[in-house]
């Protein structure tokens, strides 16, 4: 046997020991996975840190209540400021035309961006100064860019926020992360309405976008707890055991793939028929009211739009529970099926305070809606890396249904009658639900689920 000079053995043995030498986290990662109770396979860190994942629930509801800013107030606002009519109209159509423009654009951007912090950070820094520009110059060409830059931004600040909150837990606990955001959301539209409208009444209408301006400071605090996430966010933060995604072939990402996927297709489809039915009912219901009550009207629509909030805000991180363990499909089918049943009863019942305890249905649309359309977006364009893009193509499918909503429940009920709207608001809606029952698949994956 020959022996091995001492100093190639100094040199060797320390190369020795560090090959067999294992990363601590590691060796951490497979006693933890040995633990019972745990999933085979699954990381021994599988959520974000308590930092990040408080960064995110303070940034949903602090951009919660700044965009509750530019609802109802806008109106309110340009009335103040001597507006016509017609001049309210067009700066709300810019609005509306510049959203579902810029809806797969903006995805884009965000798919596009090598740190999505920086691109929620960046369309919340000029939704707060569209704010500030509607408030300090009322002006009409100034107005109408304020409109065009705050629709711009809000179509990168929504799928911003999916994305990183898909990034900070990884696909399989996605469901939860996209309940707790709607959660805060809700939590953050109810306090903002409730704020800017005390606001408005102790000190001014301007003060109510000064207020929605000055909360992008607070967000982007909050923002700022969260990891940069340069890339494409697919692991979770605080999961150092979690191996990387696999990389998606060169022709994945290609835009002709997303034309191709039957799954995203056929989800499109079923929100534009539920937007087509449900974006003109809540409106329908407010001249409904203040034909029979006038005196109470805008009390009751008040707590029309409180009551959907409130459930959204309790129901929605049990939903996003639910998505992993019962499946995506029965979820929607319930939130579907709520809509239907909203307009039937609608059309037959007469008393004020009973419409707004329909309201709950729309509750639990809005909660089923707000997780499982991210999240099933998430599902079909899994390893695409085009999520924000598809994203993108369903919101403006959604924006899409409920532009044509409003027209078609206004002309249907200035030539039938409101009873004979809500019962071809609900015909619509039962479309809709019969196409997720017989066309619709199931897109939750095996391994993302429970065992």
């Amino acid at each position: 046997m020959t022996a091995i000079p001492v100093t190639e053995r100094r040199a060797a043995l320390p190369r020795d020991r560090d090959m067999a030498r294992t990363d601590p986290r590691e060796r951490a990662g497979r006693r933890s996975a040995r633990r019972p109770g745990r999933g085979a396979g699954e990381p021994a860190s599988a959520g974000p840190s308590p930092r990040a994942a408080r960064g995110l629930d303070a940034f949903t509801f602090f951009i919660a209540n700044l965009q509750t800013g530019f609802g109802p107030f806008l109106a309110v606002y340009f009335t103040q400021q001597k507006w016509t009519q017609s001049d309210i109209g067009l700066a709300l159509t810019v609005g509306s035309l510049v959203s579902l423009l810029f809806q797969m654009p903006g995805g884009a951007f965000v798919d596009a961006s090598r740190s999505k912090r920086f691109a929620a950070g960046f369309s919340a820094f000029w939704v707060g100064a569209s704010a500030v520009m509607l408030a300090a110059f009322p002006t009409y060409l100034v107005v109408m860019l304020a409109m065009a830059i705050h629709s711009a931004a809000s179509c990168v600040l929504t799928p911003a926020i999916a994305a990183i909150s898909i990034g900070l837990v990884g696909h399989a606990r996605a469901g939860e992360r996209l309940g707790r955001n709607a959660s805060f959301s809700a939590l953050g539209n109810a306090l903002g309405a409730a704020s800017m409208g005390a606001v408005g009444y102790y000190l001014s209408n301007d003060a109510v976008f000064f207020l929605a301006g000055a909360l992008v400071l607070p967000a982007l605090m909050a923002l700022s707890f969260i990891p940069s996430g340069r890339g494409s966010l697919p692991a979770a933060v605080g999961a150092p055991n979690r191996p990387p995604p696999e990389p998606a072939p060169a022709e994945a990402g290609g835009i002709g793939v997303l034309l191709r996927n039957r799954a995203l297709l056929c989800f499109a489809a079923c929100m534009v028929l539920f937007f087509l039915a449900n974006a003109a009912m809540l409106p329908l219901v407010g001249s409904v009211m203040t034909l029979r009550a006038s005196e109470t009207a805008t009390a009751l629509i008040a707590a029309c739009i409180m009551v959907p909030q409130a459930v959204l805000a309790v129901t929605a991180p049990f939903v996003g529970r639910l998505a992993q363990s019962w499946g995506r499909k029965p979820l929607l089918v319930l939130g579907f099926a709520a809509l239907p049943v909203r307009g039937l009863l609608f059309a037959f019942v007469s008393d004020p305070y009973w419409m707004v305890a329909i309201q709950v249905f729309d509750g639990i649309s809005a909660s089923v809606l707000g997780v499982m359309v991210p999240l099933i977006v998430s599902d079909v364009t899994r390893g695409s890396g085009r999520f924000n893009i598809a994203l993108g193509a369903v919101g403006t499918g959604m924006g899409i249904g409920a532009a044509l909503s409003t027209a078609l429940a206004g002309f249907m009920a200035d030539h039938l009658g409101s009873q004979s709207t809500f019962l071809g608001l609900a015909l619509v809606g039962g479309l809709g639900l019969v196409v997720v029952l017989l066309i619709m698949p199931e897109t939750r994956e095996p391994r993302d689920g429970a065992p």
